[in-house]
């Protein structure tokens, strides 16, 4: 009998994970240029991940002089090798989705390499209401969502009524739509707002499950299965727009964290090569909520007309304001940071003056490490800025050691103070005008 309990350990250790996974995280509050950084990186990978998030990303690549904008589908796709994911922690909204498909079809892209996870939750017309009813009754403490029923999916996901994929080609889908809806109509007569016909609702969601069926598949399995993979994980939103870990309740309703991550993908922290932060040689923000360095001034206007700051996703204009280094430091401490992409760095250089946030003052202490006694006093905290020349001229340039020696100065207080380095730079709108640093 005793024997029958030994266990061999001999064979353990043999399967030991190849650390292959470069995740790209977002360090402020989204529109950082990941999508950038992620289709430069994913031309020598094998898979591109998305698995956070939903439409409420605009990830925004040129290449060749062509723009194009995502918002599900992984920006890595259009590289011929690069099998594209859309993981379990996604939500899914099926007209975006498939009206994506059709024009990356009609562009040459092989959509074919596709995959969607079965447990991928899909936002249903009655979360776009919920988002706008939600939006309005919270009067000024709106948050400023995107409208998009992201938020709501979310709940409805936690409230364990939501559907996945794969639950829309169960035998039962349509009776549990039906009461979904019953319920929702109901909530929405109290406050006044549009109902859902449940027919028309039926009718579209059959016609996409046709055109999405070939691409559900178990990607947890796909991604384990695929363990020797060169694998990119392109973040979405930010790390400072987090449910748990952000500016809350000014935040999205996902976690866009190396956590979001792990738990949206299936993929184990063993796998983990590099955790790339994103952000501009400034700071940006769509929405309400603090924002501690912007500049509502005529420095905050050059800076959005220098850098294109409008919303890919909303058009709407972007706040902007200097690089807040308090913050970036915390966010990079969270995620466990390895290499730092910073973007943006030949706008900031047409600005006669740049300034870093490298501490807080408030209420008479000097903070140089971000602190949650600050929350809610965020117009009380005054910033400590160091202060560097401009007018140099970084645009296009693919190579370091070609950098003015005043662009280099910046990067390198920005390294000093985080002490992470920065790995990738860029210096223009076209995915070619990047500086990899070895």
């Amino acid at each position: 009998m005793l024997d029958l309990l030994r266990i061999d350990y001999s064979s353990w250790g043999e399967n030991k994970m190849e650390k292959n996974t470069d995740v790209i995280i977002g360090l402020a509050y989204g529109d950082e240029g990941k999508g950038k950084v992620a289709t430069y990186l994913s031309k020598d990978a094998d898979i591109a991940l998305r698995c956070t998030g939903g439409n409420n990303a605009g990830h925004t690549i040129q290449i060749d002089g062509q723009k194009l904008v995502f918002h599900l589908v992984p920006t890595g796709i259009i590289n011929q090798d690069t099998i594209g994911i859309i993981g379990n922690g996604t939500v899914l909204d099926l007209n975006v989705l498939v009206e994506e498909i059709k024009k990356l079809e009609n562009l040459g892209v092989d959509i074919s390499k596709l995959k969607i996870s079965t447990r991928a939750h899909v936002i249903l017309p009655y979360h776009l209401i919920e988002d706008q009813m939600q939006e309005k009754l919270k009067g000024n403490g709106k948050v400023g969502t995107t409208g998009r029923g992201i938020g709501p999916a979310y709940a409805d996901k936690i409230n364990r009524i939501g559907f996945r994929m794969k639950d829309l080609y169960e035998d039962d889908f349509e009776e549990k739509l039906k009461r979904n809806i019953e319920n929702k109509n109901r909530i929405f007569k109290v406050f006044e707002m549009p109902t859902i016909n449940y027919e028309e609702v039926l009718e579209k969601l059959n016609i996409q499950k046709a055109v999405l069926k070939p691409h559900i598949v178990d990607t947890v399995a796909y991604l384990q299965d695929n363990a020797d993979k060169h694998i990119v994980v392109e973040g979405a939103q930010a790390a400072m727009l987090d449910i748990n870990l952000g500016d809350y309740p000014m935040v999205t309703s996902s976690n866009p964290n190396i956590g979001g991550i792990l738990n949206g993908s299936g993929i184990s922290l063993q796998r983990i090569n590099k955790i790339i932060g994103v952000v501009k040689a400034y700071a940006s923000k769509v929405g309400e909520g603090p924002f501690i360095t912007e500049q509502d001034n005529k420095t905050g206007d050059l800076i959005r007309t220098l850098g294109h700051e409008f919303g890919s996703t909303t058009g709407r204009p972007r706040r902007c304001g200097w690089l807040d280094l308090v913050s970036l430091k915390r966010v990079s401490q969270i995620n466990g940071i390895t290499d730092l992409n910073l973007n943006h760095l030949d706008t900031v250089g047409k600005l006669d003056k740049i300034k870093l946030c490298t501490a807080y003052k408030y209420k008479g202490a000097i903070l140089t490490t971000y602190d949650d006694k600050i929350i809610g006093h965020e117009d009380e905290v005054e910033c400590i800025y160091e202060e560097f020349e401009g007018n140099f001229d970084a645009e296009n340039i693919t190579e370091y050691d070609k950098l003015p020696e005043k662009a280099k100065t910046y990067v390198k207080r920005i390294e000093k103070v985080t002490g992470i380095p920065v790995t990738y730079i860029g210096t223009g709108a076209d995915n070619k005008h990047m500086i990899v640093r070895k």
